[in-house]
Formats: C-alpha cells, structure tokens, sequence
C-alpha cells in the first residue's frame, strides 16, 4: 500500500494517470513508462481490497475443500509475515 500511495501522492501525474499505476518505472533513470498494461491493474484492485478488507483470502478460506487440501500438502501458517489491517482484526 506504501507503494501505490506513494506513486499516486508523489510521484503524481508522472506515475499515475488514468488507469492507475504506469507499467514501468526507473526512478533511478528518471524514466516512466507512457504505457499501461490491463493485466496489472485487475490484479492490483484484488490486492488492494484483500489487504483493506480481507474478503479475497475469507471468500478462498471459505470453499471447503480448501483447508483439507492445505492440510494435505503440509502448508504450515508463516507467522513471521506481517499481516494486513483486515486480517489482525
């Protein structure tokens, strides 16, 4: 989230137009891509609701076949990763 706020507030028109974020950005160049590409930006709409809310990981969590099979692989819960506003509560 640091990183969209920060393209939006001040990086500005420069890095944020109609679509939302450019495809590229070099700030070490100084140089932003003119261009946008679509299958960026759904994915970025998912992210940004799943961190705000949650709803993205509850609606997965919720399909029934989904813990079993988790079980079943062995994943194990990485504790060490900070988790979203959404998720702590």
């Amino acid at each position: 989230m640091s990183v969209l706020k920060h393209l939006y507030r001040d990086l500005g028109e420069r890095a944020w137009g109609t679509y939302g974020p450019r495809d590229a950005i070099n700030l070490g160049l100084n140089w932003i891509s003119p261009s946008y590409v679509g299958l960026n930006q759904a994915p970025i709409i998912v992210m940004v609701e799943n961190y705000r809310t949650g709803l993205i990981w509850k609606l997965f969590m919720s399909n029934p076949e989904i813990r079993p099979m988790l079980n079943r692989i062995g994943f194990k819960a990485d504790t060490g990763i900070a988790a979203s506003p959404a998720v702590v509560k």
